[in-house]
């Protein structure tokens, strides 16, 4: 692996919940991470310390963050401040979004 380019063969493979796949990789301050939902998946309610900002790439999701509910499709963004609990639920398609997080998800490495 180059110290400057990634490939997705060598990033972290995490499934959370049933359905959800990340592929992470860490930088010296912020985590990445490649997000795939199969349709109608759930990542429950939860909440990190970590900021946390996303774009949707393809499919649209149910977000509820800090008991606000938005339905985002793709080209839409969000941003998470740390400590706020939110949920997502991919729509009837899959999903493909990205994360990026700060600072490091070391539960992601």
């Amino acid at each position: 692996m180059s110290g400057y380019f990634v490939d997705k063969s060598d990033c972290s493979r995490h499934s959370l919940f049933p359905g959800v796949l990340l592929q992470t990789m860490a930088g010296a301050q912020m985590t990445l991470s490649l997000v795939e939902m199969e349709p109608h998946a759930v990542i429950e309610m939860h909440s990190h310390p970590h900021e946390q900002i996303g774009y949707m790439i393809e499919g649209e999701a149910e977000f509820v963050v800090g008991g606000e509910t938005r339905t985002v499709s793709a080209g839409q963004m969000w941003r998470i401040p740390g400590g706020v609990p939110h949920r997502v639920t991919a729509g009837a398609r899959p999903v493909r979004a990205v994360d990026a997080f700060y600072p490091i998800r070391e539960d992601y490495r």
